[in-house]
């Protein structure tokens, strides 16, 4: 069972997915979701990696239906989402590939890292807004070094959708949450 913390961590992710507010997630939400990823330079028309992002996330829509829509409405609210988020330590592997495709989307440039203005980017395509992003790169920069490396993104990535260490630094990989401090 989610802990209070991935609870209030995810809220915010279900909002985003969330396109038309009504408090459920429908296939509408997660077609809404690819069409702002196709937005996305590296995810141009007609290449292999559009086809990846958009495979990748209505595969998790597939996913998050059948763990999810307990009473086959076609529809999966809040306590639902908790279900698939209860499994996902167990789906390591498709997390971290999930990481992988994130990454190669974000990475606009190609220089194999990720700059704080295409972690910005990354932020603002899954929420579909603009959002406050101070600070937290610096939190999530492991290394210093100024960029997140696909091994640093990766933990982080996990971090953010398995663990419920508040001080785990991948809790901040998608923004800021409410009350959350640093």
């Amino acid at each position: 069972m989610a802990s209070a913390f991935q609870e209030q961590k995810l809220r915010g992710m279900f909002g985003a997915f969330d396109a038309d507010g009504d408090g459920y997630l429908r296939e509408e939400d997660f077609r809404a979701l690819v069409a702002r990823w196709n937005r996305l330079p590296a995810v141009a028309p007609g290449t292999e990696l559009r086809a990846r992002v958009e495979t990748l996330l209505m595969g998790w829509w597939a996913a998050l239906l059948e763990t999810g829509d307990t009473n086959g409405d076609g529809a999966v609210d809040w306590g639902e989402l908790l279900a698939l988020v209860d499994r996902l330590p167990t789906m390591t592997a498709d997390v971290v590939a999930t990481a992988d495709i994130v990454f190669e989307a974000v990475d606009a440039n190609g220089d194999g890292v990720i700059s704080p203005e295409e972690h910005r980017t990354l932020v603002e395509t899954w929420n579909g807004r603009p959002v406050d992003m101070t600070g937290v790169f610096e939190l999530l920069d492991l290394n210093g070094d100024g960029h997140l490396s696909r091994a640093e993104f990766t933990l982080l990535w996990r971090q953010f959708w398995i663990s419920d260490d508040p001080a785990e630094p991948g809790n901040w990989l998608c923004g800021r949450f409410p009350t959350q401090r640093h």
